[in-house]
């Protein structure tokens, strides 16, 4: 196992703990960063999903190129987040900074204190399997 899959795998172990069904962990080892997010933060599937793929566009509108591949890189989903975000009517254009971010979040239905939560819990996320530049990096683009 390497060490990427690892590091997944240690940060839902908390989520999997308080998962309430199997259904629950199910959801958690298919997609570990949607059933972290979903455990963590009491979100839905299709919030956690929107609330990626509009985080997701914000750093692709901010991020060059290269430095967003990396972020693919470690979010394999993150096209299919993105379209997810699109769909549920979060993202109907740019979002250009955290102000447009946050009125993705809350076409979704979060509440303040869930989205205020929402990007550190992602960038702690990419921290963990990417390293601290990257979860750096993020961080910067995403204020």
């Amino acid at each position: 196992m390497n060490r990427r899959n690892l590091l997944a795998m240690l940060a839902l172990l908390p989520a999997v703990s308080r998962s309430q069904s199997l259904g629950d962990v199910l959801n958690a080892v298919k997609d570990p960063l949607i059933g972290m997010l979903t455990n963590k933060l009491g979100i839905t599937d299709n919030q956690a999903q929107g609330g990626m793929g509009s985080l997701l566009t914000l750093a692709k509108e901010r991020m060059k190129p290269n430095d967003f591949g990396k972020v693919t890189t470690l979010i394999p989903t993150a096209t299919k987040y993105m379209d997810t975000a699109k769909q549920l009517g979060a993202v109907v254009g740019p979002l250009k900074n955290a102000t447009g971010l946050n009125r993705a979040f809350s076409k979704l239905g979060m509440q303040a204190d869930t989205a205020k939560q929402f990007v550190p819990t992602v960038t702690n996320y990419v921290g963990q399997i990417g390293g601290e530049p990257l979860k750096k990096m993020l961080t910067g683009v995403l204020k």
